[in-house]
């Protein structure tokens, strides 16, 4: 008995010795929370610091989609100075004005063209001295001028070439009427008419005294007229008229009354052997100047 009892004494203490080498020790539970916490601190400033980028793009972003081109495009790199306004083109010089109706201007001719005529004009008299001895007339700008009429030209032997002709008129501060050729897109010829016409009289209606270079393509003894041909009539007018006629040939054209100036234009069919006949009336109707009358207008063609 005593031998079993000191045996299982034994096997009790190396049991018991053997259990409490295998038991668990004890669980870190400190430890475990501050690594816990670490990691909730960690995964927090993680996101944070993705939503602050996120934050940071979305500008760029923005601005980028404002622009409709490469060179619209701006970033947040550019901290640059924004670029300077650029000057503002000049306006372009004034030009002469309008006429009173469209039919002044002729055979497709645009304000626009007879503007560019009536400077080139006025750069050809600038670039000219005057005869010796003659004081030079200043002729202003093209501004102060308005357009009265235009229509193409037929050349002579005197003057070859087809072009144009640009007719334009100033009041102030002496009147000023201008008959200006173009050819070949240059002026090549200018006549020039300064001051109220010189006849003596008491006209309602002045036909213009070089209006012949308008209506005579060429005189009686150059031969045969290119027919058709367009032709021009001019003249100035007071308050008593209302209307204005001008017949050359078979065909009667209306005038438009502009400012105190007439301008007709037409096409001659037939050669002529007289000039454009111009009656003038009043508000009523009434016939108060016919240029068959006139003695100050020379009616035959030379």
């Amino acid at each position: 008995m005593n031998g079993h009892g000191d045996f299982e004494l034994n096997l009790r203490d190396r049991m018991a010795l053997d259990a409490e080498a295998v038991r668990p020790g004890t669980v870190p539970y400190p430890e475990i929370v501050r690594q816990g916490r670490a990691e909730q601190r960690r995964r927090r400033l993680a996101v944070a610091g993705a939503a602050l980028f996120v934050l940071a793009l979305v500008p760029a972003t923005a601005l980028a989609l404002t622009g409709s081109g490469p060179s619209d495009r701006a970033t947040v790199a550019d901290t640059g100075p924004a670029p300077a306004t650029p000057p503002a083109s000049p306006a372009p010089p004034a030009g002469p004005a309008a006429p009173a109706t469209p039919g002044q201007l002729a055979d497709g001719i645009t304000l626009q063209d007879a503007a560019t005529g009536l400077e080139q004009c006025l750069a050809m008299d600038a670039e000219h001295p005057s005869p010796q001895g003659a004081p030079r007339q200043d002729l202003g700008k093209a501004a102060d001028y308005r357009i009265l009429l235009a229509h193409r030209s037929t050349g002579n032997d005197n003057s070859p070439g087809d072009g144009r002709f640009i007719v334009a008129v100033k009041d102030t501060p002496v009147p000023i009427r201008l008959i200006c050729t173009i050819k070949d897109d240059k002026a090549s010829g200018l006549n020039t008419s300064v001051g109220k016409d010189g006849t003596p009289g008491d006209r309602p209606v002045v036909p213009d005294m070089n209006g012949g270079k308008l209506y005579l393509q060429r005189l009686s003894t150059e031969g045969p007229w290119k027919l058709p041909y367009r032709w021009g009539s001019i003249g100035t007018v007071d308050s008593r008229v209302a209307r204005v006629t001008v017949t050359y040939g078979d065909a009667t054209a209306e005038a438009a009354l502009d400012h105190g100036w007439f301008a007709a234009t037409g096409t001659l069919e037939q050669r002529v052997t007289r000039a454009p006949r111009i009656r003038g009336y009043d508000a009523q109707g009434k016939e108060i100047y016919d240029s068959d009358s006139d003695k100050y207008y020379d009616k035959p063609i030379p």
